[in-house]
């Protein structure tokens, strides 16, 4: 399957490392021009750069997404958006507690960077879409979303869940313009600080367990994930809206 996008303007969120810098090179490489965002700038830098070296186009940005009025004018430097990759997210340093312990702060800090960021950026981005009658939205949500979070950290898989159910209905308000809006679901990667963390905090018996608990008895990778998207975003699913992918490995 050859899938390229020499016409295209995607934006990716969240570009700095893992998920969001393994898309932004797979669709530079298919010559896609990309807009790549985070809060990290050395590390955009260098997804610019990576970009660069498969061939493809990337500019970057640093960019709050939990501030409006900063996405709308990334959005607008952008010229146009195809594609839209909502990739930010995280557990922002926080690790699981119990309820009583979590402070207001905390919650409303995870449903910024995975829920409202994305809002956000669909907001901006649809007009645009709308009228070239044609665009591909695609979240980047969790097996959290899905089920219970590794983290145990009720805020990220409440807000995970809320971006699938987002999904589905921007899917709905949105197809009429040839907007398709789909969703994907990973499983655990090891693909930034927060996940090395989480995955040296179970020792060699919990990580082999964690495996074991996969059809594939293996990790993915960024790549993996970089795949789905570039699925989403191809011709080969324009029939394909308001869906969930799981890339988990078979749980």
């Amino acid at each position: 399957m050859h899938i390229t996008f020499p016409d295209k303007t995607v934006i990716i969120t969240g570009a700095a490392h893992g998920f969001g810098r393994a898309m932004c090179i797979a669709f530079a490489a298919r010559g896609a021009q990309v807009w790549a965002c985070d809060v990290l700038a050395d590390e955009l830098d260098e997804t610019r750069a990576l970009c660069e070296a498969a061939g493809g186009r990337c500019e970057v940005r640093v960019v709050d997404i939990t501030q409006r009025a900063a996405v709308f004018d990334f959005v607008h430097d952008a010229g146009k958006t195809d594609i839209l990759v909502n990739n930010a997210g995280g557990v922002l340093g926080q690790v699981g507690r119990p309820l009583e312990d979590v402070s207001e702060d905390d919650w409303h800090g995870i449903f910024g960077v995975n829920v409202h960021g994305a809002f956000y950026f669909c907001q901006a981005a649809a007009p645009m879409m709308k009228a070239q009658q044609w665009g591909r939205i695609i979240n980047i949500s969790s097996g959290a979303g899905l089920g219970i979070s590794l983290t145990g950290i009720q805020a990220y898989a409440a807000a995970k869940a809320a971006l699938v159910n987002l999904t589905r209905q921007l899917a709905h308000e949105l197809g009429a313009w040839n907007i398709t809006v789909n969703c994907i679901a990973p499983g655990f990667v090891r693909s930034n600080a927060n996940t090395e963390r989480q995955w040296q905090s179970y020792g060699t018996e919990g990580q082999q367990q964690l495996v074991d608990s996969i059809a594939l008895k293996r990790l993915g990778t960024p790549d993996d994930i970089a795949h789905g998207a570039l699925f989403f975003a191809s011709d080969y699913a324009s029939w394909i809206t308001g869906q969930v992918l799981s890339i988990d490995g078979g749980k």
